[in-house]
């Protein structure tokens, strides 16, 4: 299986990205014995429940340092508690200081992550791999809600573990309830969507619509994974909320945000457009600029 290169936004570099569990992801998604385990053991609840239980528990706390070490992870930008980090979810879903990230003008990223822009969500089929043709009525499971957001726009933001692991409004406006749609619990890391962009139509996921004056309505959908204990929503529904304002945040695990747009209701920036139309992601920072009001 060949590694995942993305680039790098300020920069423009490509970067090779390291991928924490890639031999256990290379066997389960590449060899006729990984994929039967994949199938009967990985994707289920219980899988997830357990790694979740150890992420949450005092024994989970000496893989932190070490961890942060390996990653060569900048630590200002987020709250240490006084007595550290007593679990590795307690440090997985940390908070970010208020200062580390500025929120910029139009549509921002909800999160931190590597991002795919489709201007036309249809466009999505030609990045990944013959055989995974992925549309909104699969993924949403509602016909009514997939026909409103048909031939619209889309944003796929992946969170690796390293990433910070909350998320965020993209939009000020109201936000609905959060809606969930049952499924498996399949790894999001790029080695597996690269097989398959089925995934996000059969994992666990919730989602919301975001009701704005400027851009429509924005569905904004959390996608759960292997090892992600839990999605928590953080918002009030049926509210008003702020760019920028958290929405909720992931427990351990690689884990995904799609983003749906109202057919002629965005523009997203044409940076983002290219690098996907060369079969690229790039680096996001929650608060940056992904898209304006077409």
């Amino acid at each position: 299986m060949e590694s995942v290169t993305f680039i790098d936004r300020k920069s423009g570099e490509k970067i090779i990205e390291k991928i924490p569990s890639y031999g256990m992801l290379k066997f389960l998604y590449c060899s006729p014995l990984g994929k039967a385990s994949l199938h009967i053991l990985f994707k289920r609840k219980i899988i997830s429940s357990l790694g979740g239980w150890y992420m949450n528990s005092s024994f989970s706390k000496k893989r932190v340092t070490s961890f942060i070490e390996k990653y060569k992870m900048e630590m200002d930008d987020y709250i240490s508690p006084k007595n550290g980090f007593q679990s590795f979810n307690n440090f997985f879903f940390r908070k970010i200081k208020s200062e580390a990230r500025s929120i910029a003008k139009g549509i921002v990223s909800p999160a931190d992550g590597k991002i795919l822009a489709f201007q036309e969500i249809k466009d999505a089929n030609t990045f990944f791999v013959k055989g995974s043709k992925f549309t909104s009525k699969s993924f949403l499971k509602d016909n009514a809600l997939a026909d409103k957001f048909k031939d619209g726009s889309m944003i796929i933001v992946r969170l690796a573990p390293v990433d910070y692991h909350r998320f965020h409004m993209p939009a000020t406006g109201t936000i609905s309830e959060s809606k969930q749609i049952n499924g498996h619990y399949f790894s999001v890391s790029p080695l597996a969507l690269r097989k398959s962009l089925e995934i996000f139509c059969q994992n666990i996921r919730e989602y919301s619509i975001l009701n704005t004056n400027d851009v429509g309505d924005i569905l904004i959908s959390e996608v759960g994974a292997t090892m992600v204990g839990s999605i928590i929503q953080t918002y009030t529904p049926n509210s008003f909320v702020k760019k920028g304002d958290e929405k909720g945040y992931f427990a351990f695990g690689g884990s995904t945000l799609v983003l749906f747009f109202e057919k002629d209701k965005v523009r997203l920036n044409e940076d983002l457009l290219e690098n996907t139309k060369n079969g690229f992601e790039t680096t996001v920072k929650m608060g940056e600029q992904i898209g304006i009001k077409s």
